[in-house]
């Protein structure tokens, strides 16, 4: 098989062998970035000191946050069939979440780096029925070493962004390998669906956007009813999942719409919590009032903007304020996932950057489910009628709601393609019990 793999993958293959020896150094490096669990970095060389469970295993493996959390309600149907579940991610923040968000028999480990050894350590230990990656994290050797085994993989809730296509299209005989290696390719829409197929994915087939589908994230009630109590008579604007260059635009919204809402209290939730100081001296440097979530400071009268620098919080925000911009949107970062905001009622905002959803956004704003704006004063602007107007706002939620309810649907397509492989899933495990 290996000889018959095109040549950059035998490069691959050989080059992450011999780099090795050199994940000691690496995982030190990563930890000192915060980017590691200092407790769990065996993981990352296919070492466990969790048990694997008796009978079928199904194995889903997504990169991140977002990726873990668009198959939550995938996984909660599976585990109504009494499967037992495996989910791999790559980073500390999915890790926290699998923690907080799901049951504690799923089982979550870190993906091994993508070294020959640690993947064959990996696929030893855990020997997985089923596999199910999502979207696009494709590591080679861990796709191949799979495939070697016969282990059924199955692409799901796939996306091929426009940026992500090109790149593959240069490298069309290595991709072709990797998507060959999956029994079924399930895309988020058609044109994922048609770059899947010319890059060599077999049995293509679109079954929608698993993330519409996911369940909107929930809230601690006493904390929530604290907040309310905190901010009563405030309008409240959330900026969710923000990255660099962002919050700056959003300070400076702020300062334009106080003019006019005296009492605005702008909440900042940055994508990466860790940033949270960093924003805050942003805030100051304004000359505005910041406090911070995670020093567990609360939004007093004085306070301008709260950055909400802790993990898992959203759904909290998204229940305390009736607007929310996406962030990732204004900066090229592609935007962030809009649907749990709408379903928990908020009215949303966006950039113009938006390829990460582009399905999604194209129906909202072509459906007045949402607005766009492709910089600060555009942002004013949009924020500003939507404080000033209840009736605009109930419009806007409406017709998100609408979109959010005409585009699911994904997971009952997703398990029905499934169905093949979870009842020979099934049928093992009813050998096993016999």
């Amino acid at each position: 098989m290996a000889d018959a793999l095109p040549m950059a993958l035998r490069v691959y293959r050989g080059l992450s062998s011999a780099a090795t020896p050199l994940a000691p150094a690496l995982i030190r490096q990563r930890l000192k970035r915060g980017k590691e669990d200092p407790a769990r970095t065996d993981e990352r060389r296919g070492l466990s000191h969790d048990a694997r469970p008796q009978g079928p295993l199904i194995w889903i493996h997504g990169a991140s946050v977002g990726e873990v959390l668009a198959a939550a309600a995938l996984i909660e149907r599976l585990r109504a069939l009494n499967l037992r579940i495996l989910i791999t991610s790559g980073t500390v923040t999915s890790a926290s979440i699998v923690a907080r968000r799901f049951p504690p028999d799923v089982i979550h480990q870190y993906v091994p780096y993508d070294a020959p050894r640690f993947v064959q350590r990996f696929l030893d230990h855990w020997r997985p029925s089923l596999a199910l990656f999502i979207e696009s994290d494709l590591w080679p050797n861990l796709i191949l070493a799979s495939a070697a085994r016969r282990l059924p993989m199955v692409l799901i809730n796939g996306r091929m962004s426009q940026r992500s296509f090109p790149r593959w299209q240069r490298m069309s005989r290595s991709i072709s390998a990797l998507l060959g290696s999956f029994e079924l390719c399930l895309t988020q829409s058609r044109t994922d669906a048609e770059r899947f197929a010319v890059l060599g994915g077999r049995n293509v087939l679109t079954t929608g956007n698993l993330k519409l589908d996911v369940p909107a994230p929930p809230a601690d009630p006493a904390r929530l009813e604290r907040l309310i109590a905190m901010t009563r008579g405030r309008p409240v604007i959330v900026a969710a999942s923000t990255h660099p260059g962002e919050e700056e635009i959003l300070i400076a919204a702020h300062k334009s719409l106080s003019g006019f809402f005296p009492s605005l209290l702008t909440v900042i939730v940055p994508r990466h919590p860790n940033r949270g100081a960093a924003v805050a001296q942003l805030v100051a440097t304004s000359g505005l009032q910041a406090a911070l979530r995670s020093q567990e400071q609360q939004p007093t009268a004085a306070t301008d903007i709260y950055v909400a620098d802790t993990m898992g919080e959203l759904g909290l925000f998204y229940r305390l304020a009736p607007i929310v911009f996406m962030g990732g949107s204004l900066v090229a970062h592609g935007g962030q996932n809009p649907i749990e905001a709408i379903k928990l009622g908020a009215a949303i905002v966006h950039g113009p950057h938006v390829f990460n959803f582009s399905d999604v956004y194209e129906a909202l704003d072509g459906a007045g489910g949402a607005r766009v704006a492709d910089g600060r004063e555009a942002l004013v602007k949009q924020l500003g009628r939507l404080l000033a107007d209840a009736d605009a706002r109930s419009a806007l939620v409406n017709g998100g709601e609408r979109v959010v309810a005409e585009l699911g649907g994904a997971l009952d397509r997703t398990l029905s393609a499934l169905e093949p492989y979870l009842l020979q899933v099934r049928l093992e495990m009813g050998a096993a019990d016999a």
